[in-house]
C-alpha cells in the first residue's frame, strides 16, 4: 500500500514538473513571438479587414453592375489596396496607386508597339515603368502598382486589346471606394488612441516605479533593466502612432466623428510630446544607472522625482480616460522637479547632474502633453526648480534637506 502510494506521489510530482516545463516552454514561445503586441495589433487593426471588405465588394459592384465592366479584377484590387495603406495616409495612398497606374500604362504600351512581347520585354518594360514610378514619387505603392500594370499590359495586351482605359478606371472606383467606406464605417478616434495607449503607459510606469526603487537601492542592474526596458517601447510607440493616425483620418473624413475633432487633438498633442518624454525618460535612466554603477552621489531626491513621474503618467491615463481632467497629474510633475532640485542641491556627480537635467526636460514635456504651450512649460519648470534651490538655500543650517521637508 506504502509503494502504491509512493508511486503515486512520484506521478503527481512528475506530471507537475512535466506541466511547470511544458508552462515555460509556452510562455517562451509567447514571449519570443510577441504574442501580446500580436493581439493588440489585431485589436486595433481589426476595423481595417470589415472596412478593405467592405471597399472590395463596393468596388466590384460598381464596376461590374454600373459601368458593365466584365471582370473588374482591378476595382476590388485598388479598394484594398488603399485602405491597407498605413492608417491615416490613404489619401496619399490612393495618388501614388493612380500614379502607379498611370506610370505602368505608358511604358507598358509604349514599349509593347516598339519591341513586342516576350520573357525579355516584359523584364524590360517592368524596370523602365519602376524607374519612370520612382521620378514621379518615393512610394513604395508607385513602385508595386507601376511594376503590376507593366507586367498586365505586357502579357495580357497581346491576348485582350483595350485594357488601358478599364484598368485606369477600376483604380479610380476602388480608391473611391475605399475612402466612402472608410467615411461610412470610421474606427472610434478616442478609443482607438486608448486601446493603444494602455499598454504603452502600464509598461512606462512599471519601468519608472521599478528604475526608482533600483536608484534608492542603488541597484545599478535594476536601473540599467528599466533603461532596456524603455529603449524596447518603440513598438508599441510606433503603434500609438498608427492609432493616432487613424484616428485624424477619421476626425477628418467621417461626419459621424467630426464632433470628436476638439478631443482628438487633445489627444494628438499628448501623443506628441509623450514620444519626447519617453526620449528623455531613456536618456535618463541611462545616466541614472552610470551613476548608480560609478557610485557617485545618490540624494534620495533623484529617485523620488522618477517615482513621481510613474505616479503622475498612472494618474493621467485614469483621467485622460475618464474625461475628468484635474491639476494633480500636473502637481506631481511638479513635485518631481521639486526633489530634483533637492538632490542638486545637495550634491550629484557628473552623471547625476545630468539626471537633474533629463528630469527637467521630461517635466516640461509631461506639462506639454497636458495642454501646456511650449514656452510657458519651459518657464513653469525654470521657475519652480530655481524657486526650490532658493528656499532650500534660505533655510540651509536648518538641518538635512529631508528634515526640512518635514518641517
Amino acid at each position: 500500500m506504502a509503494a502504491e502510494d509512493d508511486d503515486r506521489g512520484w506521478a503527481r510530482r512528475a506530471g507537475g514538473r512535466i506541466e511547470a516545463g511544458v508552462a515555460e516552454t509556452v510562455g517562451g514561445l509567447s514571449r519570443r513571438i510577441g504574442w501580446r503586441e500580436r493581439r493588440r495589433s489585431l485589436e486595433l487593426y481589426a476595423i481595417l479587414a470589415v472596412q478593405a471588405g467592405a471597399a472590395a465588394a463596393l468596388a466590384w459592384t460598381l464596376a461590374h453592375e454600373l459601368l458593365n465592366h466584365p471582370s473588374p479584377v482591378f476595382a476590388p484590387s485598388a479598394a484594398v489596396g488603399t485602405i491597407a495603406a498605413a492608417i491615416g495616409r490613404r489619401t496619399r495612398r490612393t495618388l501614388e496607386l493612380l500614379v502607379g497606374v498611370l506610370a505602368g500604362l505608358l511604358v507598358g504600351d509604349a514599349l509593347i508597339m516598339v519591341i513586342g512581347t516576350g520573357p525579355w520585354q516584359i523584364g524590360t518594360v517592368v524596370a523602365l515603368a519602376i524607374l519612370l514610378a520612382l521620378s514621379m514619387s518615393r512610394g513604395g505603392a508607385v513602385v508595386t502598382q507601376a511594376g503590376g500594370t507593366a507586367v498586365l499590359i505586357a502579357t495580357l495586351s497581346p491576348i485582350q486589346r483595350g485594357l488601358e482605359v478599364p484598368r485606369v478606371i477600376d483604380a479610380v472606383i476602388g480608391a473611391i471606394s475605399a475612402v466612402v467606406v472608410v467615411a461610412v464605417l470610421p474606427v472610434n478616434p478616442v478609443r482607438i488612441i486608448q486601446r493603444a495607449a494602455r499598454p504603452l503607459f502600464a509598461a512606462l510606469i512599471e519601468h519608472l516605479h521599478n528604475a526608482a526603487d533600483g536608484m534608492s537601492r542603488g541597484d545599478a542592474a535594476a536601473v540599467a533593466a528599466a533603461r532596456d526596458g524603455l529603449y524596447g517601447l518603440s513598438p508599441q510607440l510606433a503603434l500609438l502612432n498608427d492609432a493616432v493616425s487613424g484616428a485624424r483620418e477619421a476626425v477628418a473624413v467621417s461626419p459621424a466623428r467630426w464632433h470628436r475633432r476638439a478631443e482628438f487633438e487633445h489627444y494628438q498633442r499628448g501623443t506628441r510630446y509623450l514620444d519626447l518624454a519617453v526620449g528623455g525618460g531613456q536618456e535618463m535612466l541611462r545616466r541614472a544607472a552610470t551613476a548608480v554603477r560609478d557610485e557617485e552621489p545618490n540624494p534620495a531626491g533623484l529617485s523620488a522625482a522618477v517615482h513621481y513621474f510613474g505616479d503622475a503618467l498612472a494618474l493621467l491615463q485614469v483621467e485622460a480616460e475618464s474625461g475628468q481632467h484635474t491639476n494633480r497629474s500636473e502637481q506631481l510633475v511638479l513635485k518631481a522637479v521639486d526633489r530634483a532640485a533637492e538632490a542638486y542641491d545637495e550634491g550629484v556627480g557628473f552623471s547625476g547632474s545630468v539626471v537633474v537635467a533629463q528630469i527637467r526636460t521630461v517635466a516640461t514635456d509631461l506639462l506639454r502633453s497636458l495642454g501646456c504651450h511650449d514656452e510657458e512649460a519651459v518657464a513653469v519648470i525654470r521657475r519652480r526648480f530655481e524657486a526650490e534651490r532658493h528656499e532650500l538655500r534660505r533655510h540651509e543650517g536648518e538641518g538635512s534637506p529631508a528634515e526640512r521637508k518635514a518641517a
